[in-house]
């Protein structure tokens, strides 16, 4: 179901901070017209933690409109409170979203059997494809692979999106999990290696700035053209290295603001401008790439 390389796409605002639906759907019209494999709105990079419940269930409710099943939405739904998760989840089902992305809880600290029935009780509550978002970093606790072994074998967990940066980790989850879910990268920088162990895709960043570029690497390596694949990899590689100078998605949205692919960049604190010496380095890196 869920395969290539669909965007975490970012939240536009207006200049006086609201949701900026018009451009919200110029973005998702951009993306599929690009080559995108899907859009999931509401994640981490769609500043998802800043978004009031209203606002989120809103940006879910256009993405599905707009998007108009000619792609997959994977609606963020994520929350370290598990009804809330449920709820937000419920709501992506009942507007139309095709899965549930699902950070794991951050900030409480779950064991990992706290972490399996976090899952299992929305899978059971909300009946619907889900995608567990792992991503220690952020959240302070790594799902181990035998513990999202056992994910995959609840029928409502299609996926996962692996961040740990781990690629041995990525390599044993695929091991123990073969075709029960699809393996998706949630590094950028870890797409090829992901998807040369068995990896179905990435759920990018960059895709934000790149979309075409993206989707041809997946669709170039599964077309047995490992040598295009990589060749796009190391192309890049330096873009996707940018997006991390500061917290994201601080510099993806700057950078989508520099290209004029949204009216204001602006952000939501506790997230803020970019240092000047990152946004210095971020135009080069632009500029490198040759994107303006």
């Amino acid at each position: 179901m869920l395969k290539g390389a669909m965007v975490a796409l970012v939240t536009p605002f207006t200049a006086e901070g609201q949701v900026d639906e018009e451009s919200l759907r110029r973005l998702i019209e951009w993306h599929i017209e690009s080559g995108t494999d899907g859009i999931v709105p509401c994640g981490t990079t769609g500043e998802s933690p800043t978004l009031s419940h209203e606002e989120h269930r809103r940006v879910i409710e256009i993405t599905v409109e707009q998007v108009n099943k000619r792609v997959p939405v994977v609606a963020g739904a994520g929350s370290n409170s598990t009804a809330e998760a449920i709820a937000l989840t419920k709501h992506a089902k009942q507007v139309g979203a095709d899965a549930a992305l699902l950070v794991s809880p951050y900030y409480n600290k779950p064991t990992q059997e706290g972490l399996y029935q976090h899952f299992a009780a929305i899978a059971k509550e909300a009946a619907f494809p889900l995608v567990p978002y792992n991503i220690a970093g952020r959240t302070g606790v790594n799902i181990e692979p035998a513990t999202m072994a056992r994910l995959a074998q609840l029928d409502e967990v299609i996926a996962c999106k692996e961040a740990s940066g781990n690629i041995s980790q990525m390599a044993e989850i695929y091991h123990l999990c073969g075709d029960k879910m699809d393996l998706l990268s949630g590094d950028d920088n870890m797409v090829l290696p992901l998807l040369s162990i068995g990896g179905k895709g990435v759920i990018s960043v960059v895709n934000n700035l790149i979309p075409s570029e993206m989707s041809e690497l997946c669709r170039r390596w599964f077309a047995g053209d490992v040598e295009g694949a990589r060749e796009i990899f190391y192309k890049v590689l330096p873009l996707c290295k940018a997006m991390f100078l500061e917290t994201n998605p601080i510099p993806v949205k700057v950078a989508m603001g520099l290209l004029g692919r949204i009216p204001n960049a602006s952000l939501r604190l506790p997230l803020c401008d970019m240092a000047p010496a990152n946004l210095e380095r971020l135009k080069q890196a632009l500029a490198a790439y040759g994107l303006k």
